[in-house]
């Protein structure tokens, strides 16, 4: 049983097969999982969404994953756990002394990786209520509000319908993901049990609502994209 269902990761890692198989697999398991590309691609998403743990291949092109671990560890209290295919005892201590918490070797069993994962999210401290700070996306002039569900463009709030308002945590979930048609009929219909059923064909009307009230101008979306061949991706600043 996974004792931190919920909690959100962020994985980073520069083969697409593998980002796609660890998200697929930890979702699975109950939590949220965002995926990143690249050392650029994951301050972007760090500077506008709070993660609960890190999962950081060390081997990447460009910047690599140690000197965004130190990064990391210079501003956020943040979990990282570095997978590498070096297992070395002088790599490992090398990626401790960046500011990891744990160390995965690759080739790796995933349910090894589930229990170290949740073995760190056990010793994290708990923050205290009055210590929460509301997680915020933005969308140029507008704002979500992750934990409220709300919309704002300035002072003004901005009324979502109750789909809408489904859409919304599903692309904020997994920001720079694209969802086909299917898959979001999927998961808008997950709490309609008895109630009127989404169609495929109506996820398009939703979406160009949708834009209506996040985009500056619809016809040339800038956040809420259409990725060819795959779906609808939400693109935050």
């Amino acid at each position: 049983m996974t004792p931190d269902i919920g909690a959100h990761l962020l994985i980073v890692d520069d083969d697409e097969r593998i980002r796609g198989l660890l998200q697929k697999f930890l979702i699975r398991h109950g939590f949220m999982a965002t995926v990143a590309r690249d050392a650029a691609q994951a301050r972007r998403l760090l500077a506008g969404l709070a993660f609960d743990l890190i999962v950081l291949d060390v081997m990447m092109p460009g910047e690599d994953g140690l000197s965004l671990c130190r990064d990391i560890r210079n501003s956020h209290g943040t979990p990282i756990l570095l997978l590498t295919a070096r297992g070395e005892t002088g790599d490992r201590i090398t990626g401790l002394e960046a500011g990891a918490d744990d160390y995965l070797a690759k080739p790796f069993e995933p349910k090894e990786l589930l229990l170290r994962i949740n073995a760190i999210l056990r010793r994290m401290p708990k923050p205290a209520e009055d210590a929460e700070v509301p997680q915020v996306l933005h969308l140029g002039p507008i704002r979500y509000d992750l934990e409220r569900g709300e919309l704002w463009h300035g002072t003004a709030p901005l009324r979502l319908t109750a789909t809408e308002a489904a859409l919304m945590r599903i692309f904020t979930a997994g920001p720079h993901k694209a969802f086909s048609r299917g898959e979001l009929v999927t998961l808008l219909n997950r709490d309609k049990a008895g109630g009127e059923q989404v169609q495929e064909r109506a996820v398009d009307v939703q979406i160009t609502r949708l834009r209506r009230k996040i985009e500056t101008n619809p016809k040339q979306p800038r956040y809420l994209q259409t990725v060819r061949g795959a779906g609808y991706m939400l693109a935050p600043d």
